[in-house]
């Protein structure tokens, strides 16, 4: 099989094809062919040697990637049998290894792919949804009614968390820049908010939840249009400290959170596309040899919904 390789961190030309074995399942796993792959922030943190890299930098080859939605080649799973087309995060935050045409997947990871959602779609459903989900359903608690506050909600996790939000009956705001405002209004937000207008409380206040995509400033930003008692969750690395003290100090809960690979969220995620609540926006699709090509569009931080790229030709 083809996989895309990272010889050492740093920048894109550290990706290569290369010729490999069709690994081998283990019991409970499955074998997928995989139909498209999806890419992430954390995929060009890790080629540079963060995100997660010191998870796998001992791992020979090192293979990048996460997302994926293809077809189950082989199974040692009662979930799922050849032909059964899956999608979902593999082992994540591990190695993955979805730069390839056939990934390894622990099946309790992985959800049937909706009928009417191509390949392209599902995997762009994965990382990105899994994260608004697991933030907004299981760590936030989000209740029809609540006042959300969602950052750059024109980007990957951003558009599934303003639906996913909206159906669960909160009063959405979004923020993103003033040329992605219809596009945010869209997808069901109730307000939209320029980022580069001005002061953030010049603009909205007594929000009981902020899910914060972005870090650094943005997170005293957001504090000051929190209500006492409301709660931002930060999803950028390295902040856990930072978005905790800082928030403790208003009477405001803040905290840190990573997505974890989720067979279970899938599935519900996967009912979401399948009656048509949820959307994936895709902005770009790449060939598999072009994976340095879609790495390098994702790094402009200007993507709209999500970059994907196919395999094995759909």
């Amino acid at each position: 099989m083809k996989a895309i390789i990272l010889k050492e961190f740093g920048s894109t030309a550290q990706l290569q094809v290369q010729e490999l074995q069709i690994p081998e399942i283990k019991d409970q796993e499955v074998l997928v062919k995989v139909k498209a792959i999806s890419i992430n922030p954390v995929d060009i943190k890790t080629r540079e040697g963060k995100g997660v890299a010191g998870k796998i930098k001992d791992e020979h080859p090192m293979i990048l990637g996460w997302d994926i939605s293809g077809i189950v080649e082989a199974s040692k799973s009662e979930e799922f049998k050849a032909g059964d087309e899956v999608f979902g995060m593999v082992n994540f935050p591990g190695h993955g290894k979805a730069y390839a045409e056939y990934v390894v997947a622990p099946a309790n990871q992985l959800a049937l792919k909706p009928k009417q959602t191509s390949h392209t779609d599902a995997a762009a459903a994965t990382l990105a949804a899994l994260t608004a989900w697991q933030v907004l359903v299981d760590h936030a608690k989000i209740k029809a009614g609540d006042r959300v506050l969602i950052h750059a909600a024109a980007g990957g996790v951003g558009h599934y968390a303003v639906q996913i939000a909206k159906h669960l009956g909160a009063y959405v705001i979004g923020t993103s820049s003033a040329a992605k405002k219809q596009f945010v209004l869209s997808l069901g937000a109730d307000e939209h908010i320029d980022y580069t207008a001005g002061p953030l409380e010049q603009f909205t206040s007594d929000v009981d939840f902020v899910l914060d995509a972005i870090g650094g400033e943005n997170i005293d930003k957001s504090l000051k249009v929190i209500k006492r008692g409301g709660t931002i969750i930060s999803i950028p690395s390295g902040l856990r400290e930072a978005v905790a003290e800082k928030a403790k100090a208003m009477g405001i809960n803040g905290y840190f959170t990573m997505v974890e690979s989720s067979g279970h969220n899938m599935q519900q995620i996967a009912r979401l596309l399948e009656n048509g609540t949820l959307k994936s926006h895709v902005s770009e699709v790449f060939d598999f040899e072009q994976m340095a090509d879609a790495h390098r569009a994702l790094e402009t931080g200007r993507t709209q919904g999500k970059i994907v790229v196919t395999v094995n030709a759909i």
